[in-house]
């Protein structure tokens, strides 16, 4: 069976995504609450593009080729080298695209450049118990629930419990085999 390409790209966030990507986050206000905080406004964008100067964190915008539009964006943060040779994922849809599998295939191609490109051996995403649609894109990409993490993460004002699930390469990271190959 020949899958399709992905209907998505992966490209590095830039300075100059800046007024799609805060306007996209004012659209997706109430998609992301209570689940995470993006930047909104030029100020807060440019200060949260500074975590990524050091190369610890990575950012990425995910594009529906077909129109160019970003469809969401999906972060490798706090890179540890050495015997870990892991880090944490972060993602979210933006709300024109939500829902149409933009995500998950966004996540399928972080994934093989996370463990094919940067050579990691894990990842872990940690997500809000009540975040179904967060939830449910990572048991389909085959990450594995590792335990609760209360008070994790402090999001829209309060000390927030979070899942935490996790994958390893090169097993057992198999995607979904009806999820495009890039």
């Amino acid at each position: 069976m020949t899958s399709l390409p992905s209907r998505v790209e992966l490209r590095p966030l830039t300075l100059a995504d800046q007024d799609e990507f805060c306007s996209l986050v004012r659209a997706s206000a109430e998609l992301h609450s209570p689940w995470m905080q993006l930047p909104a406004t030029p100020e807060e964008f440019q200060a949260w593009m500074r975590r990524f100067d050091d190369g610890t964190n990575l950012g990425y915008v995910i594009r529906v080729r077909e129109t160019g539009a970003a469809a969401g964006m999906v972060n490798i943060n706090s890179v540890i080298r050495g015997r870990y040779q892991g880090a944490s994922l972060g993602y979210a849809a933006f709300a024109p695209s939500a829902g149409r599998g933009y995500i998950s295939e966004g996540l399928t191609i972080a994934l093989r450049h996370a463990f094919d490109d940067l050579r990691l051996h894990r990842l872990e995403a940690n997500i809000q118990p009540g975040n179904k649609a967060s939830l449910a894109v990572v048991e389909r990409l085959g990450f594995r629930y590792e335990g609760l993490s209360p008070d994790y993460l402090y999001i829209d004002g309060a000390w927030r419990d979070h899942e935490r699930w996790a994958i390893t390469a090169p097993s057992p990271w198999t995607p979904d085999p009806s999820l495009p190959k890039r």
